[in-house]
């Protein structure tokens, strides 16, 4: 079942107008997550909205939205104030310009979304626009409005239909030169970079997400099995790192070493990428109490429930 569109409205190039669905790309309810609880009962945490100075809750209805000034001096805005700024990007996309991929500023990227037509017709309109921007070779730019506020969107060909990426506006991109400004400045001799380029070489791949895997996910699985079946967690013993004295043997020594690992691929990450990949094969809730043996003894059969931080 395909999630729910995030924004429905319309996609306009000059005249050619269709309507159109945006949902989002990515998601991160896979991911374990935690209940945060109370230790003495074991009872989840609610959290309410109380009023600070009082502090009495607040029903939903009495909570208003306001602009602080100073400490304690507030403008109250409402919401139908909100809604008489609403843009025009509120109902439509409107494409402004179209650049090359490579003038967008990665830091500039937000989240990717995926863009179709919505319902059976402007399909021809769509098409359109989606084969004008593929046979460019350009990214559109426009705007759209997500949870009230406008955002610069870049449209691009997926397939069928588009990916439209969130972007920055500038002053949401902190500046380089307060972070770069220590950087010694070093001279890299030809030597070391010969090395270095060696050991690029040796680890030269295709980007494949297929081969990333969530170490931390994996782990996080395990972790909950393993106390699940009634084991005793025992810290591991964490690797320690090693100051480099002598850079050029450094670098000598990762060619060797890249050289090594380029025959001989591990075989552990593989299974880590199933378990992350495959958390149905987290425990059961075990009804009453069993012996741990027995427990530990259960074969995994499915996902536990997902419940929100």
């Amino acid at each position: 079942m395909a999630p729910r569109a995030n924004w429905k409205g319309f996609l306009r190039l000059s005249l050619v107008t269709c309507p159109v669905a945006l949902y989002p790309a990515t998601s991160e309810s896979e991911k374990v997550s935690f209940n945060q609880l109370n230790r003495l009962t074991g009872h989840r945490i609610k959290y309410l909205k109380v009023d600070a100075d009082t502090g009495d809750e607040v029903a939903n209805e009495d909570i208003v939205k306001g602009y602080q000034l100073e400490k304690d001096q507030f403008i109250e805005v409402t919401k139908e104030e909100l809604e008489e700024i609403a843009l025009e990007s509120t109902r439509t996309i409107e494409i402004d310009e179209f650049v090359d991929r490579s003038d967008i500023d990665p830091r500039y990227l937000i989240r990717p979304y995926y863009l179709r037509p919505d319902g059976k017709v402007g399909h021809d309109a769509f098409a359109v626009i989606r084969e004008t921007i593929r046979e460019m070779d350009k990214v559109a730019i426009g705007r759209v409005v997500l949870t009230n506020r406008e955002h610069i969107i870049a449209l691009e060909p997926l397939d069928k239909g588009l990916v439209g990426t969130l972007l920055r506006y500038p002053y949401e991109v902190r500046g380089e030169q307060e972070y770069f400004d220590e950087i010694q400045d070093v001279k890299v001799t030809k030597d070391m970079l010969d090395l270095a380029k060696h050991i690029v070489n040796q680890k030269a791949g295709t980007f494949d997400p297929e081969k990333f895997e969530d170490h931390y996910e994996a782990a996080l699985v395990e972790l909950i099995n393993q106390k699940r079946a009634g084991k005793t967690i025992r810290p591991k013993e964490r690797p320690k790192g090693e100051n480099v004295v002598d850079l050029m043997e450094a670098l000598r020594r990762s060619v060797g070493g890249a050289s090594a690992g380029a025959k001989a691929p591990k075989e552990p990450a593989k299974k880590a990428r199933k378990a992350a990949r495959g958390q149905k094969e987290m425990l059961m809730p075990i009804a009453g109490k069993k012996p741990a043996k027995e427990a530990a003894a259960k074969k995994p059969t499915a996902k536990p429930q997902r419940k929100s931080a």
